[in-house]
């Protein structure tokens, strides 16, 4: 399947229709949500991130059962791929506002991934139980540790593109159906 056709299936006609006022309401969510992670000390949204701290722990000893090498690289993967799954989802079902509220929560996802790898060599961040930070021991593997910040920069503008971009898709979906 092509780039092109790709693009005509997920804009196609038999998408769940939006509504403006459902736009507006994802557009002040992403709002809050980038200003949360863009604008604050903290750089936390209280229960999106909680869910996504819980699932991130979760990804450790899942992906650890297969490997105790790759258990550091389980938090992040899942905390990722669970937004993923949503987005699939949604896009099945042709759920409009499902399958943009699942890319924000990915954007967000991947904002609060950036902040950990920031925090990498300064550890200032508190760390569930107290452990090792995922981040100095990936970024040690990989002798990046002194790219910590440049590389948590690309991925706090990914994140914040991916937020915006579900916004901006589903405006063009409401200002289809409209």
């Amino acid at each position: 399947m092509s780039l092109k056709e790709d693009w005509q299936e997920i804009n196609a006609e038999d998408w769940q229709g939006t509504s403006l006022w459902s736009t507006v309401a994802m557009a002040l969510a992403a709002l809050y949500v980038l200003a949360q992670h863009l604008l604050t000390a903290d750089q936390w949204v209280f229960l999106l991130d909680h869910a996504n701290l819980a699932i991130h722990e979760a990804g450790h000893p899942i992906v650890g059962i297969f490997s105790g090498r790759l258990a550091v690289y389980g938090g992040t993967l899942f905390q990722l791929l669970f937004p993923l799954l949503f987005v699939h989802h949604f896009w099945r079902q042709r759920h409009s506002l499902g399958f943009a509220a699942a890319w924000l929560w990915l954007g967000a996802s991947v904002l609060n991934v950036a902040r950990y790898m920031k925090d990498a060599r300064s550890q200032q961040l508190p760390l569930v139980g107290g452990g090792e930070h995922d981040w100095t021991e990936i970024f040690s593997r990989w002798n990046l540790l002194a790219s910590d910040t440049r590389i948590a920069g690309v991925f706090s503008l990914m994140g914040a593109s991916i937020c915006v971009a579900a916004v901006v898709w589903l405006w063009f979906r409401d200002r289809h159906d409209a």
